[in-house]
């Protein structure tokens, strides 16, 4: 059994930028002076709290699809579009908090990498459904 440790390594990166985002959040909030459970107010902490959600709505795209190409095609391929998704996403945070008109460059970097990764492990399983009939 492959133990797929990189793959978790880039896994376990990918939430702690998820976590930073979180942290981030409640910085915005001191700052602003606005208190949980109040979400609008301040267009920065709008934009931290955007910033998080859009995240947690990848997340589900994005992790299962990593894994995926890892279980079904190669470790590394997964890892370095992992790691790229990872990349994208705190490009697209810095972006988007500066100035929201700046999100897109991180925005299509992740979401290039979600689609190769999805799109990648969905190939590899058919054509393994097709030639091994597996």
């Amino acid at each position: 059994m492959q133990p797929h440790s990189w793959v978790a390594i880039v896994t376990i990166a990918a939430l702690l930028v998820y976590v930073w985002m979180a942290a981030r959040i409640g910085r915005a909030r001191r700052k602003c002076g606005i208190q949980a459970p109040t979400m609008t107010g301040d267009p920065v902490l709008e934009r931290h709290i955007r910033v998080q959600a859009n995240t947690l709505e990848w997340l589900p795209l994005f992790l299962p699809s990593l894994w995926l190409l890892a279980i079904y095609w190669s470790d590394l391929v997964a890892v370095i579009l992992g790691g790229i998704w990872i990349v994208g996403r705190i490009v697209y945070a810095l972006g988007y908090v500066a100035d929201p008109g700046k999100r897109e460059v991180g925005f299509i970097i992740q979401a290039l990498a979600t689609a190769v990764l999805l799109f990648g492990a969905l190939g590899r399983v058919i054509w393994m459904l097709v030639t091994l009939g597996a």
